[in-house]
């Protein structure tokens, strides 16, 4: 059995006082170390993937998968000894996209892992669905791997059809698993800034989700702490969700 501490966050790219609060996300990133990060909206240019992984004792790879201009988009960090083979990149339209690779893990078992970001408009609920199901699709084409772990804003709430979609396919969201449910919010985090997007209701949006031959140890919010005296400063403006996971082998003939 191979243990994996996982996490996804979107880190809000550079806007909304990203010099105050990246050393929020370094001091976080440096505590959790997790063996897989998927980050979305890192700006490529800056290397804000690359700053991230520094933080801490861990030495990362870093898979990219550009979303809307090559310079931007989601993020994958592996932790060594961890090797990510294959990047394959989807477009989903919108601006939006989504990255996958394979991951052999010690004990012999194998992992697909994804990152994406679906469109965000709250009542565009069809077009995150339409996102969803071709995503999952071309999940499918992958070579098979004993789990899947698929990571990021689906900016769908859990009574949306794109999370109905997701546990259709078979998918178990970790943190409800582990808490009996999903968090109630993981947007907005209480940042403020002059000209940060407040247009929504404060939802769950951020997920891990899992299928397979995974057991879910644990789950819980992560880059949650706002500064030190000043609670309108957090890291970003979405909360991130890290897991615990346990994988093991399958039989024969492992799953998509």
């Amino acid at each position: 059995m191979d243990r994996l501490n996982v996490a996804t966050l979107n880190i809000l790219n550079l806007a909304d006082r990203w010099p105050e609060r990246l050393p929020l996300l370094l001091a976080d990133m440096a505590a959790l170390q997790p063996d897989l990060l998927a980050l979305q909206e890192c700006v490529f240019v800056m290397q804000q993937d690359r700053l991230i992984g520094a933080a801490g004792e861990g030495r990362y790879g870093i898979a990219r998968g550009w979303a809307g201009r090559p310079e931007y988009g989601n993020s994958l960090l592996v932790r060594e000894p961890l090797v990510a083979e294959g990047n394959l990149r989807l477009d989903l339209g919108l601006n939006r996209a989504a990255n996958r690779v394979t991951i052999a893990l010690p004990g012999g078992a194998s992992v697909l892992v994804a990152v994406t970001h679906l469109h965000h408009l709250g009542p565009d609920e069809a077009l995150r669905d339409e996102q969803a199901r071709v995503l999952l699709e071309w999940l499918g084409t992958a070579p098979p791997t004993d789990a899947v772990i698929v990571m990021g804003d689906f900016n769908a709430d859990p009574a949306e059809p794109t999370s109905d979609r997701m546990q259709a396919a078979g998918f178990r969201s970790a943190y409800a698993e582990a808490n009996g449910a999903d968090p109630a919010v993981t947007w907005p985090s209480g940042l403020q800034a002059p000209a940060m997007d407040t247009d929504g209701r404060p939802e769950c949006l951020d997920y891990i989700w899992v299928r397979g031959a995974v057991r879910v140890a644990e789950a819980r919010l992560a880059f949650d702490r706002p500064a030190a005296g000043d609670p309108t400063l957090y890291p970003s403006d979405h909360f991130g969700i890290a897991a615990t996971l346990d994988i093991e082998p399958a039989s024969p003939g492992a799953e998509h």
